[in-house]
């Protein structure tokens, strides 16, 4: 059986502020916990009534706590819950097929709308890029409003990466203004291996982060099957944020100073 600070912080997720602020008005005015089981019929147009006899059992397991207490902590509990929510939302993002049956946003279009909206900074990573004509004019754009862009990029094997297309060199052509940065991975195991930039995101100000399986690349974009997820506020998008600019400033990542 659940405690009743479990049952409590439960109903505040479950119930309308203004349901929970009535019950928790009605709980202050009783003497005791006996006198809720005598009301709680009375009550069940502000709970669920199942809901209310979980908190009933747990309101008898310590049947000491007094209604006034109880009814604080209901209401603590739902500004916090109510708080939490505005906080932070979190959006699946899908692309591939689809059954009609359950919404989801596109990759390339919440990609596009997180570069749309950023106003101070953003940093992309992702293991290679190509044919996203859209998103570079997004980035452009973005660079026009003053938006500082950073991008991560795996670097080709002629530089000790992975692969053969030169992201950064054909980003950096149409976005002079940006910043770009490799990763020189060490084989510390001395097993042959290097690691590789295979992280794939994208954070805008420290307030927003896209998370996803997709490359840059127009099929990730368009046609392959992908999921992410996009998390706006809370703390995940600030401490992404924090933790790529930490990377850069401690070296782990460096930056490219282009000769053009």
């Amino acid at each position: 059986m659940k405690d009743i600070w479990t049952v409590i912080a439960d109903l505040a997720i479950e119930v309308h502020p203004d349901g929970i602020f009535a019950l928790a008005e009605r709980l202050a005015m009783l003497e005791s916990f006996d006198r809720f089981q005598d009301r709680k019929r009375t009550l069940e147009h502000l709970v669920d009534p199942k809901n209310l006899d979980e908190f009933e059992r747990a309101w008898a397991s310590n049947s000491s706590i007094t209604p006034k207490e109880i009814a604080s902590a209901i209401k603590a509990a739902s500004i916090t819950a109510s708080i939490v929510e505005k906080r932070s939302t979190v959006d699946m993002v899908w692309t591939g097929p689809s059954t009609m049956m359950v919404p989801s946003r596109r990759t390339e279009q919440v990609f596009l709308e997180v570069l749309k909206e950023a106003k101070k900074n953003v940093f992309i990573v992702s293991f290679v890029a190509y044919n996203v004509e859209r998103i570079l004019v997004a980035l452009k754009d973005a660079i026009d409003r003053g938006v500082k862009v950073s991008i991560l990029f795996e670097s080709t094997k002629a530089y000790g990466g992975k692969i053969d297309i030169d992201s950064l060199a054909s980003f950096s052509k149409r976005l002079p203004d940006a910043s770009f940065y490799f990763w020189a991975s060490d084989d510390k195991e001395g097993e042959g291996y290097m690691g590789s930039v295979h992280a794939k995101c994208v954070v805008a100000d420290g307030e927003v982060a896209f998370i996803t399986s997709a490359n840059l690349t127009s099929a990730a974009l368009e046609r392959n099957m992908e999921l992410g997820v996009l998390i706006e506020g809370g703390i995940v998008p600030d401490r992404l944020h924090r933790h790529l600019k930490a990377l850069a400033a401690t070296g782990v990542i460096e930056k490219i100073q282009w000769t053009l």
